[in-house]
């Protein structure tokens, strides 16, 4: 009977510990939403943000569901749409192809620059894409992925019923006269970067290649410069005049979590290093990483600073 009553109360005191221990969570959970929301309130513009700590129910949601223009965040379900073709052997990983100028596309990426009739391969392409947002790689891939109508069943396919394709996609225009190259949700784009890092998506191999991959950008001084360097993150980011995008998954010391945050219609349209958008994207970075991390909170060392201002964009 001693045995018994010394049972029931550890039950009882660990069911207590535990209570408390998840209304702590809720309670710092929410205060770091009402951050956020100070920080929305006042941006000239649309704000779509999903936020999720892997592993728990802890997440923040601001117009979680509504469809938003990608810019190149779109290359995500464009590289899904690559990898897929590749496990069903229709394309090959090191495939070699040859770059013909008459693909051109300005806008970023370097592939742009190469001479005609130069020798690369698949994987240099979606590199590029992903890395450097090529914008020629990018409609090259899509191309080879067969074009945005399979992307966009393989995204039916996967569940998303936000995600889709809407460029040279016939069927489309008007959709495309909307959102641009594609569109997509917070939560549905968030959930793509869980399901690749679960390795989840497409096959486990697949999974592990895209993930690394993600993890490769140059574009570091929206939402990264707000994670300390050396710790592992899978993002990517689109941007255009009204738009500024990013979604990012975070291998953090204490936690691993995911950040989406959207912005469309946006009064500041400039392209200096403290345009609205980008502003708010390192706020609630920094707000986020040292919520998850509170024993490794990180401030950018001031100095910094002048690398990230001096990048030309005027």
């Amino acid at each position: 009977m001693k045995n018994k009553r010394s049972f029931l109360h550890l039950s009882i005191l660990f069911s207590v510990i535990f209570w408390l221990s998840n209304s702590a969570y809720s309670q710092s959970t929410k205060n770091l939403e009402v951050e956020i929301k100070k920080l929305v309130e006042g941006f000239h513009g649309d704000v779509g943000i999903y936020i999720q700590k892997l592993g728990n129910d802890e997440k923040i949601e601001i117009n979680s569901d509504t469809v938003f223009s990608t810019a190149s965040i779109v290359k995500i379900p464009i590289m899904l749409g690559i990898f897929d073709k590749i496990e069903k052997d229709e394309l090959s990983f090191h495939q070699t192809l040859m770059y013909r100028d008459s693909i051109k596309y300005g806008g970023s990426g370097l592939m742009q620059f190469y001479q005609d009739s130069t020798q690369t391969d698949l994987r240099t392409l979606i590199a590029l894409m992903l890395s450097y947002s090529d914008n020629t790689t990018s409609l090259w891939n899509q191309a080879l992925a067969g074009g945005g109508a399979q992307i966009n069943e393989l995204m039916d396919k996967l569940g998303y019923t936000h995600t889709r394709v809407n460029s040279r996609t016939p069927g489309r225009e008007k959709i495309w006269e909307k959102y641009g190259w594609g569109q997509t949700s917070p939560k549905e784009m968030a959930d793509i970067l869980i399901r690749i890092y679960q390795k989840d998506l497409i096959s486990p191999a697949a999974s592990e290649m895209m993930y690394r991959l993600l993890s490769n950008t140059f574009y570091n001084d929206y939402a990264l410069s707000q994670i300390p360097p050396g710790v592992n993150v899978a993002s990517k980011q689109g941007m255009v005049n009204a738009s500024r995008s990013e979604v990012f998954l975070v291998n953090g010391p204490e936690s691993d979590f995911v950040v989406a945050i959207f912005t469309d219609h946006n009064e500041d349209t400039s392209w200096s290093h403290n345009n609205e958008a980008w502003e708010l994207t390192r706020k609630i970075t920094h707000l986020v990483w040292n919520h998850f991390n509170p024993k490794n909170p990180y401030s950018p060392a001031a100095g910094s600073q002048k690398y990230l201002e001096g990048l030309g964009y005027e």
